[in-house]
């Protein structure tokens, strides 16, 4: 299975304060956007990103909803150079960006900020990819191996790196073959048996498929959930979870 992480998926409760915000202190361009009527859904990248970047798509619903957080997602994270994340955290400050995570508090091995809506965005030095490009997504799971299995046994994919530090672990995991300027899925697994609350802020990852319907049936066979089938969906898409309820959504190329 080709199975290359599309996008991730946000909730934003004000969509012009969301777009100024990303386009201004990540030079994000618009690459795309669905106007529906009760919602709008706004993709977005920087500008030179790699043919298998993934993008960030910004869900505006039209009621004027609020959203809670959960903690069952953790953030997304951009890339910068690696001789640059004190300058780039610097200048975000200088463009008014609230002071959250400084490199400093991280060891000088990352920074974070948060957007208008509070989601959390890392910055990670890496030596490839465009700069502020999308490098991982992090959600947190209750059980390391089952989850590690799921990404392994559903999409395929393989480990290709991990963190474990005394009280937590972080497994990096990724489609076989992709280039470095792909996102990964960080699994962030905490040793003390915690829950989480999943909160409607974030919506889903994505992955995308050259044959849709041929995808969705190894999910079901591999007894992933069948949570949104492509004929629920126009044909256009398809919706799973993962074992703690993290959406999936499985969309074909273009």
């Amino acid at each position: 299975m080709d199975a290359t992480l599309d996008h991730v998926m946000l909730r934003v409760e004000d969509l012009e304060e969301s777009l100024e915000w990303y386009q201004t202190h990540l030079d994000y361009e618009e690459k795309g956007r669905w106007e529906a009527d009760t919602f709008t859904n706004v993709f977005l990248g920087s500008a030179d990103m790699h043919d298998d970047g993934s993008l960030l798509e910004l869900t505006y619903n039209h009621d004027g909803r609020s959203y809670e957080m959960g903690d069952a997602w953790g953030h997304i994270a951009v890339r910068v150079p690696e001789d640059e994340l004190e300058s780039s955290y610097q200048q975000l400050m200088d463009e008014g960006v609230e002071d959250y995570r400084d490199p400093e508090s991280c060891g000088n091995r990352y920074a974070f900020v948060q957007d208008p809506d509070g989601h959390e965005i890392e910055i990670v030095k890496r030596d490839y990819g465009a700069k502020w490009s999308l490098d991982h997504t992090m959600i947190r799971v209750e059980d390391a191996t089952e989850a590690l299995g799921y990404w392994t046994r559903t999409f395929e994919y393989d480990e290709i790196g991990r963190w474990e530090a005394d009280t937590f672990a972080n497994y990096f995991v990724q489609r076989e073959g992709a280039a470095d300027e792909e996102m990964t899925v960080e699994l962030t697994y905490n040793y003390d048996g915690r829950s989480y609350e999943m909160g409607d802020a974030w919506g889903h990852l994505a992955v995308r498929v050259d044959d849709l319907h041929d995808v969705w049936e190894q999910v079901l066979e591999r007894e992933s959930e069948d949570y949104r089938d492509p004929e629920s969906c126009g044909d256009r898409y398809a919706f799973t979870k993962d074992q703690d309820g993290h959406e999936i959504e499985i969309v074909t190329r273009d």
